[in-house]
């Protein structure tokens, strides 16, 4: 029963509740000692398509899915914040609302919490915000390319901005919650928060960045979106890989702009450089044939290119865990990004049109999509290559990597008329053939559909 709208994210009046939190419920009474005075729900996403492109500044083409993180909490008079996990492996934590320290060389769970509680608290500058008992259940596989980490930033920032009485709009909570995920290290670029916030039940979004607005994107009937674990866990805080390819086009963003006369210290990004230039993506993607060359870039050749000396490069444009790479690909990642920005259009533009031979030209993008992922941004590996290779064979019309890759999932277009067997012969070649692909099987395959986006739930 739709009870009310709170800070415009669907408040939902709970009077019977149901089975998960019930439980939920349970556990937090057994643990805290009271009951829980409300619940916050944020989905994980599958990118269907726009990898690696929305720190670049372009739009990507996500839904949410019904895997989730949920937490339950009580606002408590003491200025303490008490995490605790239905997951045992995940260790409680406890620490004063007033001195929120985040450790970006170790990206423990709940320094995500600690992100999104500190943007909320620095975005309204609460002196005095209030503590709170929180228990925290979640159907997402960590580190599996499906945002798990940023669902939980974003639950975090709902359930502060909840338990301190404020309010927001969507769009201004997945703006703040983006920013404050970078405490933990990462240089993301707002895709899954937005999708986290914006997402409605039965529709894909085309997510659109400067100003953040979201559009409804209806996906063909006839085909199935299937998720696929590799089983490959890949933290994308806990290492170099992801953020050395936002410094990658970073620096291509300075090199092109710099040779086309631009203010190249004021152009942030791949986008921006297109939309001072005036010219379409087809011709971006010559002009960085015509600039950038496909050998990897010294630090040295860059600091000659922009006139600038170690010390500024390092200081000025690269971050914090990237100052030691002594090489830089920038032709391949801005024929990646511009590539795959044309690419997003395209599925989108297919699925407004929806031409007879729709689901064909789809997967045909998902397809492009992975081979450029895989070769030009070099961010797949061994494992989801041969997850792609078997979903194909066994009768996807598309398969791509899903999220930042080095692992993870992928996301397949399967028709629906050959689900079963597609599912059964995946399991069959990927799963059974490995013991410790074999135990996780049962939450790795699964057909999914457009869910809904962030909720808070009372009980009536």
């Amino acid at each position: 029963k739709l009870h009310a709208f709170y800070a415009n994210i669907v408040l939902l009046n709970v009077s019977n509740l149901p089975f998960r939190l019930q439980k939920l419920k349970e556990m937090f009474i057994s643990k805290f000692g009271s009951a829980p005075k409300f619940y916050v729900r944020a989905p994980g996403r599958v990118n269907l398509i726009g990898e690696h492109i929305d720190y670049c500044g372009y739009a990507v083409l996500p839904m949410a899915i019904e895997q989730d993180i949920l937490i339950a909490v009580e606002p408590v008079k003491t200025q303490v914040v008490q995490l605790a996990n239905t997951n045992s492996s995940y260790l409680d934590f406890t620490t004063s609302v007033n001195n929120i320290q985040i450790n970006k060389t170790k990206p423990q769970w709940h320094n995500y919490f600690l992100c999104g509680l500190k943007g909320i608290q620095e975005h309204f500058g609460l002196n005095n915000p209030t503590g709170m008992n929180c228990l925290l259940d979640g159907t997402i596989p960590p580190s599996s390319g499906l945002s798990s980490s940023s669902a939980l930033v974003c639950c975090a920032g709902l359930v502060t901005l909840r338990a301190n009485g404020k309010t927001l709009s969507k769009v201004e909570l997945a703006e703040i919650c983006t920013k404050s995920e970078h405490y933990i290290g990462t240089e993301g670029g707002g895709m899954d928060q937005s999708i986290s916030f914006l997402a409605e039940e039965g529709t894909a979004k085309l997510i659109e960045f400067s100003p953040l607005r979201a559009t409804d994107v209806r996906l063909p009937s006839g085909a199935v979106f299937v998720i696929a674990n590799s089983c490959v866990e890949m933290n994308k805080a806990a290492t170099s890989h992801y953020n050395i390819r936002v410094m990658e086009c970073r620096l291509a963003t300075k090199l092109l702009s710099k040779s086309k006369g631009l203010d190249w210290k004021q152009t942030l990004r791949l986008h921006d450089v297109q939309t001072k230039l005036g010219v379409s993506l087809e011709e971006m993607l010559t002009i960085v044939e015509e600039v950038l060359h496909p050998e990897p870039y010294s630090t040295e050749e860059i600091c000659k290119c922009l006139g600038i000396s170690l010390q500024e490069l390092r200081s000025q444009i690269l971050s914090q865990n990237t100052q030691d790479v002594s090489t830089f690909k920038l032709y391949q990642r801005a024929k990646h990004v511009y590539s795959e920005a044309a690419r997003v259009l395209e599925f989108k533009k297919i699925c407004n049109e929806a031409p007879a031979n729709a689901i064909q030209l789809l997967g045909e993008l998902m397809n492009q999509s992975y081979i450029s992922c895989r070769e030009m941004y070099e961010c797949s590996c061994p494992e989801l290559d041969r997850l792609v290779d078997i979903c194909l064979q066994f009768g996807a019309i598309g398969s791509r990597l899903t999220g930042a890759g080095w692992g993870g999932c992928t996301v397949s277009m399967v028709p629906t008329d050959k689900l079963n067997t597609f599912l059964k012969n995946v399991k069959a070649a990927y799963y059974q053939t490995d013991v410790q692909r074999l135990a996780l099987q049962n939450n790795s395959l699964f057909a999914t559909k457009p869910g809904r986006g962030a909720l808070v739930f009372v009980e009536a």
